[in-house]
């Protein structure tokens, strides 16, 4: 059984269009060489650097959550090997855009190349920088939505600043993650999901 047939059957996956993604953006062509025979393995991969790929069923459900739709304009935080940007560029489209932040110059030109397989860049469906995904991208807000693959102790402030009303945040905090709604400029609902373990968010 393959990996997302496997993501599908423990209900994982749920939405037509993340489905779609992870059957065309294969996991394998954002990994290093060394563990690129381990792409089908639901786990997280070490990609150098002291960082990982996200374990497949840990980003499928970070996907359910945050409601990724042809259009929007999302922020991709801690994008490491782009794999995360690559699925959410194929599902916002050529009319959406993904902001893809890394902190890391070797993994952020890692993941940029490995983007270019799919012309997701050159279409200008994703842009790449390298920044401290703390503090968002101000020049690039307002985000539809913003995901987050490292953990952090709190969600920045500069995010909720850059989200539109309306919008949402997926991102781990501790060992929960937590899906973020902006319900007015100074509302904001939260809702906790416990019992996952990231790598630290990266910052200056």
């Amino acid at each position: 059984m393959s990996l997302i047939d496997v993501l599908i059957k423990e209900n994982w996956v749920k939405t037509p269009s993340v489905k779609a993604a992870f059957l065309k953006i294969k996991r394998e062509d954002f990994l290093p060489e060394n563990v690129k025979n381990l792409a089908e393995v639901n786990e997280a991969l070490p990609i150098g650097f002291g960082q990982t790929i996200s374990q497949p069923a840990v980003v499928a459900f970070m996907f359910e959550q945050l409601q990724p739709k042809k259009g929007d304009k999302i922020l991709d935080v801690g994008s490491g090997s782009g794999w995360t940007s690559g699925l959410l560029a194929e599902i916002v489209g050529e009319t959406g855009k993904i902001v893809s932040l890394e902190l890391v110059p070797e993994l952020k030109e890692f993941g940029e190349q490995n983007l270019l397989k799919y012309g997701f860049v050159e279409k200008g469906i994703v842009k790449t920088f390298l920044a401290d995904g703390s503090k968002g991208l101000q020049e690039e807000s307002p985000y539809d939505k913003i995901l987050a693959s490292a953990t952090s102790a709190q969600i920045p402030n500069e995010w909720k600043d850059q989200l539109k009303v309306g919008g949402r945040i997926v991102a781990p905090v501790g060992n929960s993650i937590k899906t973020i709604l902006k319900k007015s400029e100074t509302e904001f609902e939260e809702i906790d999901h416990p019992g996952f373990v990231f790598v630290p968010l990266i910052s200056n």
